[in-house]
């Protein structure tokens, strides 16, 4: 790029970066912490909130906690509580000053490297100021990020005064600084190769050295990346952060099902996010805080982004002498994203707009030293390249203010992803959970309620939805919550105690409506000879209730439960029929009445029932495990088929539902129908 040159530019692109950088990220200073990974970190971890001690320094390098081993990232954060205590401005702040140092280290090391002042500047430039590298700088939990950036950069520098003048001293401050940064965050782990790369363009060093003897040269920071992956496999697999491949059942963020992705899945989600992350860095909108794993990628779409990922690897080959800085830039990037790439799945993102912190300088270097290259000796290159990069970088600057000022704080952040993302359940879930901090639990439950349909198994969505309704006093609604979510995760303790909780509130606000009102001391009596099973006696309790009250939803029910449980049928579908008049949106309801029909021989009435229940509550698996039944003895053998299938679409570990359909895709006419 032909832009002036003197002895002050580099000092001049510096300052500049300082103050362009500044200016985009100053407002962090007022920004909260969220509760987004930052009360592991911070705000939650009384480790990190003692400061620099001798204990918390012995914790820092020994615990696997956050499902890292980052000791020099726990430091970093005691060190801030040390200086600044919890106050959350200052803690964003140090994200940005390591920020800043890493893009003037970039600039400097390429300088050095290529002599190429102002290719070096831009790249700079767009790692500073690039809406992608909001995420690990404005989130005080990604301070792992920006730290093992900063000394992978130191790395870098490093390693080229080691290549103008190799030395013993200067080899051991390359894998001291590459130490330090896998210390922080292994996502350094595949810089020996970026050397090696490093060495063939810019350095240069291929030429009259032996190939092996640059790799042998790499051998003791391979081992040290050896290392570091094996130490980060054990602690986030301890953690419960690997996704398994197995089928076992993987009760990991919030989820409680069975959850596996097989190699298939990773491969085609790898090489769509590939594409996916070269699309945001040349339109970087809707960027948000969480991107789901995508469950089902069309055909098309991973056959057209492996045959771009192929296509572009082929030419970086092929013009590797003509143009080695797109060989390099372009397996920079590839090569870097590899460990974040999803080949092992670690939680349940898809991607993540930190993962491109390091990766994205390949693409800015290929823009930097390609462009010019591309205008060749065009007499109106000079103001045509002058424009460009004032533009990008102002464009840049204004698009990722506005990415920062979304972190502001919690709801700032999740109601900007709704707007994008409104089909993502937790991001769902996230809104009511900011609510539920704000003491707006009645508008906190529709955030819960839609990430619960669109993530029925999403425990932690069940578990604020049931807490919301508690701390209303909503006792009854708040058992169904948590009854549901200890039946899809019985070993769930805290919701087995807010049940507990519940009920004895409930019991308590009970007893004192039974002494004033005969209707519920009818109940109760019978409720508590049901317990002794005293049934006969139980029905008459009931009847009494029903004679004060013929419309008594509860006296129905225990009517309908005990004539069907005392095969007295049809007894049964009168009180379920009752039931199903007095609350006709009652899935349960419908249900049991089915139930009855099917034994009193009215299948086809029960299946009508069957479906009233499923377009109230479609995820029912019980109830289409029983369609099926009903529709097989009507010898609807497909339809039966679908029914079983969508039951086990819903609850994979049904084992009724699956026996069902083997038997009836063996022509076995022996079908299992539970209560």
């Amino acid at each position: 790029m032909p832009f002036i040159n003197n002895k002050y530019s580099s000092l001049y692109i510096c300052l500049s970066l300082i103050i362009v950088t500044g200016m985009v990220y100053w407002q962090v200073g007022q920004f909260e912490f969220l509760d987004w990974d930052d009360e592991l970190y911070v705000t939650d971890n009384k480790n990190v909130q003692a400061g620099l001690t001798v204990k918390s320094i012995g914790w820092a390098f020994t615990t696997l906690h956050a499902t890292n081993w980052h000791p020099l990232t726990w430091l970093s954060h005691m060190l801030d509580v040390q200086l600044f205590g919890l106050d959350s401005g200052w803690h964003h702040i140090t994200n940005v000053i390591f920020h800043i140092a890493s893009s003037l280290l970039l600039f400097l090391l390429l300088r050095r490297m290529t002599g190429g002042l102002w290719q070096s500047a831009f790249v700079a430039a767009m790692f500073a100021l690039h809406p992608l590298h909001v995420e690990s700088v404005a989130w005080v939990a990604e301070r792992k990020d920006v730290l093992s950036a900063f000394f992978g950069m130191l790395t870098l520098y490093s390693y080229a005064l080691y290549s103008e003048r190799p030395g013993i001293s200067r080899y051991l401050l390359v894998v001291l600084c590459f130490v330090l940064g896998l210390m922080s965050k292994p996502m350094l782990v595949t810089l020996p190769f970026l050397l090696l790369m490093l060495d063939y363009w810019p350095l240069r060093r291929f030429s009259g050295r032996p190939l092996r003897h640059l790799i042998y040269e790499k051998i003791p920071l391979l081992m040290l990346t050896i290392a570091s992956c094996v130490i980060t496999y054990i602690a986030q697999s301890r953690g419960g952060a690997v996704t398994d491949t197995s089928g076992v059942s993987v009760h990991g963020e919030g989820h409680a099902v069975t959850f596996y992705i097989g190699m298939g899945e990773r491969i085609s989600n790898a090489l769509v996010s590939y594409i996916s992350y070269l699309g945001k860095t040349f339109y970087p909108q809707e960027l948000i805080f969480f991107y789901p794993f995508r469950d089902i990628v069309p055909g098309w779409q991973v056959a057209a982004s492996g045959l771009l990922i192929v296509i572009l690897s082929a030419l970086a080959v092929l013009l590797i002498k003509r143009a080695p800085y797109l060989f390099v830039g372009w397996f920079w990037f590839v090569g870097t994203l590899v460990p974040v790439i999803g080949l092992v799945q670690v939680g349940w993102q898809s991607m993540a707009d930190r993962y491109t912190y390091i990766p994205l300088i390949g693409i800015f270097i290929i823009i930097a030293w390609g462009v010019p290259d591309l205008l060749g000796h065009w007499k109106r290159s000079k103001a045509v390249l002058t424009a460009a990069m004032v533009v990008t970088v102002l464009v840049s600057m204004v698009l990722t203010s506005q990415q920062v000022a979304h972190w502001r704080n919690r709801m700032a952040l999740y109601e900007h992803a709704l707007k994008i993302a409104p089909e993502v359940g937790f991001v769902q879930f996230k809104v009511g959970s900011a609510l539920v901090e704000q003491g707006r639990l009645e508008e906190s439950q529709k955030y819960f309620r839609e990430a619960l349909r669109l993530q029925p198994y999403n425990i932690r969505a069940r578990y604020n939805l049931g807490l919301a309704l508690f701390q209303q006093n909503k006792f009854k609604l708040a058992i169904e919550q948590f009854s549901e979510l200890i039946r899809i995760f019985p070993s769930f303790e805290p919701a087995q105690r807010r049940l507990n909780m519940a009920q004895a509130m409930l019991n308590r606000i009970e007893a004192q409506a039974v002494s004033n009102n005969p209707v519920m001391m009818h109940m109760q009596q019978g409720m508590a000879l049901e317990k002794q099973g005293r049934f006969d006696v139980a029905v008459e309790a009931y009847k009494q209730a029903l004679q004060q009250d013929q419309e008594l939803v509860g006296a129905h029910q225990r009517l309908g439960l005990i004539f069907h449980q005392l095969r007295r049928i049809d007894e049964a579908v009168y009180h379920y029929s009752a039931l199903v008049r007095l609350q006709p949106k009652s899935a349960g309801a419908h249900y049991n009445l089915g139930l009855a029909l099917v034994d009193q021989g009215q299948v086809e009435k029960a299946i009508e029932h069957y479906r009233h229940a499923l377009g109230i509550k479609p995820d029912f698996a019980e109830v289409h495990n029983n369609l099926g039944v009903a529709l097989f003895r009507l010898e609807s053998t497909q339809a039966a088929i679908d029914s079983f299938k969508a039951a086990l679409r819903i609850r994979p570990d049904y084992v009724q539902a699956k026996t069902n359909l083997d038997k009836v895709l063996a022509e076995n006419f022996r079908i299992i129908q539970p209560r």
